[in-house]
């Protein structure tokens, strides 16, 4: 990832672990929450793995074609999915945004700023700092339903989930 150092070091370990809390939630009792962990665990370590600072690791040129290629593939997943319920189509603009940003960076390597097509990274930030708004508000504490709740159930963790992953793909497209 363009851009400096120490942000991107935050940045890689925001996603990892986010990603990391994502394969605990793969555990819950409820196979369309370990569906959806499963999709954002993907996408935590993909944006862990493309935040590692250019100066520190610059990606072998196959790489680019391969987040490419594996976050293509979630996007069609996330749009088959999105035939039956449209809560699935974040996840096609979060894949979207990750094949975007995986060819600007395969189109300019050691490039800093600028690299992009102006509207669609500005169409992107619009969406993703809206999401980052509307998951803040819905984090706000509601009645508790009574019982013990596994790591893997745990909605407002989940949402925290989603919140941070939004955060990061913002600062992953200012730095595009």
């Amino acid at each position: 990832m363009h851009g400096p150092a120490s942000p991107g070091w935050l940045l890689v370990a925001l996603c990892a672990a986010t990603g990391a809390y994502c394969l605990l939630r793969m555990r819950s009792s409820v196979e369309e929450q370990r569906r959806a962990a499963g999709g954002e665990a993907l996408m935590g370590f993909g944006m862990a793995a493309m935040a590692v600072p250019a100066a520190v690791f610059t990606p072998p040129s196959w790489a680019w074609p391969l987040y490419t290629a594996v976050f293509g593939g979630a996007a069609l997943r996330a749009l088959w999915a999105a035939r039956t319920s449209t809560r699935h189509l974040h996840h096609l603009v979060g894949a979207g945004a990750m094949v975007y940003m995986a060819v600007v960076m395969a189109a300019s390597p050691g490039h800093h700023g600028g690299a992009g097509v102006p509207v669609v990274t500005g169409i992107l930030l619009l969406y993703f700092a809206g999401y980052v708004l509307r998951s803040g508000v819905r984090l706000i504490p509601v009645a508790a339903g009574g019982g013990a709740v596994g790591w893997g159930d745990r909605p407002e963790l989940a949402r925290a989930c989603r919140l941070s992953m939004g955060i990061a793909m913002v600062a992953m497209l200012l730095t595009l």
